[in-house]
Order: structure tokens, then sequence, then C-alpha cells
């Protein structure tokens, strides 16, 4: 049989260690971007809004780089030429965003710089799909996790470990301390040359190579009618509309406003769809939309679950350890910048016990298979949530961490090595950039109803939130289930044999 041959630890760590400077990147920006807008004026009920290009960027942006890179073939290969346009272009939104004269410029930076992260993050889920048989592949996500959760740790704590080193702090109005202006610019390098080292230490297979390793069934097209298309677009845009004019008739909290936006917009994109004649980039995602695997519609449920639960646990986890385990809600008092610096030693520590899980997960799925290792790791995320509620001590806090460590490790990436194993090697990229659909969705709808059941009927509080997410954390682990774990042969050799149901 014609199989993909296995690769060594140090290739596949090769392969993955440009996530790291994916991972810094995002962290820096995770960390320090409000601190940014706050700095160059924006009010606090506008961060919300400005931070709404990041899902959106990543919704528009990674769909079209893997139709891209589906079709691309260059002496770099297929999917490395995107992660070195992209780095260039994220190491230069690093060293730029710090250095904004205006609310307005950073505000466009971000855009270019989640962007730019992208067009380099997309093509690496794709990447291992490319370059690793089934049996490898849970290890090529768990070392991207490991490289997540290391990126993420040293991001996270740079600009207090450049303040220890007698970096400034603190600057005048409207300028950024030089702890976050040197901490990107530390940022831009690592992502560079780590991208760069992935970049020249890798090889890519031929297109003809990678059909001949094809290892997934062929997907199965369900033809699209034109006029059912046209009908569901504009039910879908109705709905849409019908909610944006509700939240403006009653008053209901704007962030409502994102939910309703995104129905009309799916509304609109069906509506095109059945108009669209031939084979336009647009078509041929919408279409790859249509007809994507059953896999991939259950998994989808999963990760809506999933990216709830973090959304949640990012938003609301400040508010609720400064009120409930520090006792104040007032930003100015010392109390609450306490916790609040106590929390990013709490995301710090999850991001570096996911760094742990990436070592323990491959070992978990050799043992237990995929479904049953991101079940165990989803309900001890959401236990590490749930528990929030009832730990008072602020230090045995970190032992919730390693739960949600253990859980962050597995989403990011059991659910891509049982994706990539039901997906056409031609259109890995593709469907690797529509799932991505399915962790901005769950972001939109919690920054939309979230703060809305919060005041209606949790009293305002946000450690509710993190109940919330636990549950849903669970949830999505239950989900996991329904999805099948399938072990292919490649085309040509023996049958395809499917495991659970």
């Amino acid at each position: 049989m014609n199989q993909k041959p296995q690769l060594s630890f140090w290739q596949i760590w090769n392969m993955c260690f440009g996530f790291l400077g994916i991972q810094f990147g995002f962290a820096l920006q995770n960390a320090n971007v409000s601190r940014i807008f706050q700095t160059l004026g924006a009010e606090m009920d506008a961060i919300p809004v400005l931070w709404i290009a990041a899902p959106l960027t990543g919704l528009i942006v990674q769909p079209i780089v893997g139709y891209m890179s589906d079709r691309t073939w260059t002496r770099l290969g297929r999917r490395r030429p995107y992660f070195l346009i992209g780095a260039v272009l994220a190491t230069l939104a690093l060293l730029a965003m710090p250095n904004s004269p205006t609310l307005w410029i950073a505000a466009g930076l971000l855009w270019v710089l989640d962007a730019s992260i992208n067009i380099s993050m997309e093509p690496f889920r794709a990447f291992v799909g490319d370059q690793l048989p089934v049996k490898q592949r849970a290890t090529g996500y768990a070392m991207q996790s490991f490289f997540i959760g290391i990126g993420s740790v040293i991001a996270s704590l740079l600009p207090f470990a450049l303040a220890k080193f007698g970096v400034g702090n603190t600057a005048g109005p409207g300028e950024v301390p030089d702890t976050v202006r040197w901490a990107f610019y530390f940022g831009a390098a690592v992502l560079l040359l780590s991208i760069l080292w992935t970049v020249l230490r890798t090889r890519e297979y031929p297109p003809e190579q990678l059909r001949a390793y094809d290892e997934a069934p062929p997907l199965a097209r369900r033809p699209a009618d034109p006029s059912r298309l046209r009908m569901q677009g504009l039910v879908w845009l109705a709905i849409g509309v019908a909610g944006l004019v509700a939240v403006a008739a009653f008053g209901l909290d704007k962030q409502l406003y994102i939910l309703g936006g995104g129905i009309a917009a799916y509304g609109l994109a069906l509506l095109a769809l059945g108009f669209i004649r031939g084979d336009s980039a647009f078509a041929s995602i919408m279409t790859d939309l249509h007809d994507m695997p059953l896999v991939m519609r259950k998994l989808a449920v999963v990760q809506f679950f999933s990216w709830f639960a973090l959304f949640a646990m990012w938003i609301y986890t400040t508010a609720a350890v400064t009120s409930v385990h520090f006792g104040s809600s007032d930003t100015a008092s010392a109390a609450y910048n306490e916790g609040a610096n106590w929390v990013g030693v709490l995301f710090a520590a999850y991001n570096g016990f996911a760094a742990l899980a990436a070592v323990i997960i491959p070992r978990m799925v050799k043992r237990w298979g995929l479904r049953v290792s991101h079940l165990v790791n989803t309900v001890l995320g959401g236990l590490g949530l749930l528990s929030f509620l009832f730990i008072r001590d602020p230090m045995w806090l970190l032992l919730s961490m390693v739960g949600v460590g253990f859980a962050w490790a597995s989403i990011l990436s059991l659910p891509y090595a049982l994706l990539s194993d039901a997906v056409p090697a031609q259109k890995m990229g593709v469907y690797m950039g529509i799932f991505n659909f399915f962790i901005v969705i769950p972001q939109l709808v919690a920054a939309s109803l979230l703060g809305f059941i919060l005041k209606s009927l949790l009293g305002n509080e946000p450690i509710q939130a993190l109940a919330i997410g636990g549950v849903s954390m669970i949830i999505s682990g239950l989900f996991v289930l329904r999805v099948r774990e399938p072990v292919y042969a490649p085309r040509g050799g023996a049958a395809a044999v499917g495991a659970g149901s």
C-alpha cells in the first residue's frame, strides 16, 4: 500500500516550531492591546467593539487562505509561502502597534496583525494533515498545543519580567510604556525567526504525491438547488433583520446587534450563492461549507460549546476573581489590582499546564482513542471552571487551572485530528479554514448573549458566567462521543475501518 511515512520526533518538532511565534504574537495581542487602546484614549465601553476585529478577521481570512493554499505549488511548497507572508506582515504590525500615534491607527493595526497571524496560522493546521499519517496526527496537533502553551506563558509574562529588570512600566499620557514596547519588539523577532525555522527545516509533498497518500474517503457531493439556496438565504436574512429590529425596538443589550448582524450576513451569503455561477473562490468556499463531511458537522457542535466556554472564561475571570476572591469591584483599589494581577498568573498557569498536557495527550489517545481522551479533558476543564464557585482561597485556583489547561490543550489538538482524518488532501486547507467558523461563531454568540443572560437572569454576577462556561465545556465533551473515530487505509489499499458511532 502507498502509505504516508511516519515522521520522527524532531521532524514533527520542526514542522510545529513556527507555532511558538504565532502564539507569541497572539498572546502579546490578547494581553496588551486593551492596555494600548486605553492608553490612547479608548472608553471602556468601546473596547469590545474595537476587539471584535479579531474574530471577524479570522472568520474572513482563514477560509480564503485555505482555499488559496490548496491551489498553490511553488519552490517553497504549498503551505510554507503563506507561513512566510503572514510572518513578515505580522512582524511589521508588532513593530508598529506600540508606536501608534492615535487610537484609530492602533485599531487598524490590530486588524492587520490579526489578519497576518491568521494567514500564517491557518496553513499550519492543514500542514499537519498534509505531512502526517492518521496515527501521528494527534501527536502533531498536540505538539502545536505544546508550543502554544510555551509561547503564551512567556509572552504573557514578558512585560512583567521586563519591569523586574528595570524597564520602565509607566509613561506619559498617550504613550505606551517601554515594557509593552520592548515586549512587542521581542515578540516580532520570535515570531519571524520561529516561522523561518519551520519554513527552512521542513519539506512538503507535491500535489500528486499527496493525492496518492490520501487516507480520507471521498466527499459526498449534494447537488445544490439554486432556488432552495435563495429561499434559505431569504429566511436567514429575515431572521437576522427581525433580530436587529427587535434589539432597536425593545432597547435590548446593544451587543445583541452582533448576533443579529451575523445571522443576516449568513442569509446574504446563501442568497448570493443562489445567484452565482462558475467556480469563484466565494462559490467554492460556500459550496464546501454546504457539502462539509458529517464528521465536521458533528465536530461543529463540539467546537461551539468548547469555545463558548473559553470566551466566557476570557471575558469574565478578572471580574469574577476580583469581586469574589479579593472582595473588590473598585478598579482603583489595591485589592482589585492585586486580584487582576493574580488572574494574569492564573492565565499563564493554564497555558503552562496545557504545555504539560500536550506531552500527556498522545499517550491518552494511544490508550483511549481521540474521543474518550477529549471527553476526559473537557470534563476536567469544566470542573475546573465550576470550582471557582466553591474555592475561596485564590491560591487554590491554581488547581482549577490544571483542568482548564488540559481542556485547552485538547481543544487545540484533538478536534483537528478527528477532522483531518475525514477531509481529503486536496481540500485540507479550505476545510481547516471553514472549521474556524465554529471557533468564531461561538465567540460572537457569547459576546452577544452572556452579558444579557447575566443581567436578566443571574444577578449580574460574573462568577455565574464561569459556571455557564463549565457546564458548556462538559457538554462539548459529551457531544464528541457522537463523532466517528475512523481509521482509513489509503485508496487502493485495504477497506476503510470505522470505529464508534
